[in-house]
């Protein structure tokens, strides 16, 4: 099995501020679906609030402390191992965030599909820092600022080493 991230980034690693995406960003949103679409998702509860509902065509399993938790469309576990679990046999899974469980699953990806903004925002949650000793740029794609976005960015696929 395929261990993935998705994440959009600022150019400081910045990925949010006060439990929101730092910009609404429709070609990074259109990415995000095409690659997670008929796949599962593991997120942090925190990144399931945010969204507001468990997103369509896509398993969602969400990590929590919290035992008792109900959320409509997904499921619940207790640890990014137990989600991992859960999708035995599935050729790619795709953790999608916060912060915590990127961290904690920073060590098990084998890629991450990272969208880097070329511009600053005022963030205050974070990705962990990327290690070119550990990771090829495997793909990039770049695109300048135009009428729908006002800073240029770049689709990036990082592959382990």
């Amino acid at each position: 099995m395929i261990i993935s991230a998705v994440v959009v980034v600022d150019q400081n690693h910045g990925i949010g501020k006060n439990n929101q995406l730092l910009v609404y960003f429709p070609a990074d949103l259109k990415r995000f679906k095409s690659i997670t679409n008929g796949h599962s998702i593991i997120m942090g509860r925190k990144t399931f609030d945010s969204m507001g509902k468990a997103l369509p065509n896509r398993r969602n399993i969400v990590v929590t402390r919290q035992s008792d938790l109900n959320l409509p469309g997904a499921e619940i576990t207790n640890s990014l191992d137990e989600a991992l679990a859960l999708c035995e046999g599935e050729k790619e899974v795709f953790v999608i965030g916060g912060a915590e469980i990127f961290k904690q699953a920073l060590h098990k990806l084998d890629r991450i599909y990272l969208t880097k903004i070329h511009k600053s925002f005022d963030a205050d949650t974070f990705f962990p820092e990327i290690s070119t000793a550990e990771w090829d740029e495997a793909e990039k794609q770049d695109f300048d600022a135009d009428e729908k976005t006002d800073f240029s960015y770049s689709f990036i696929t990082y592959k382990k080493r």
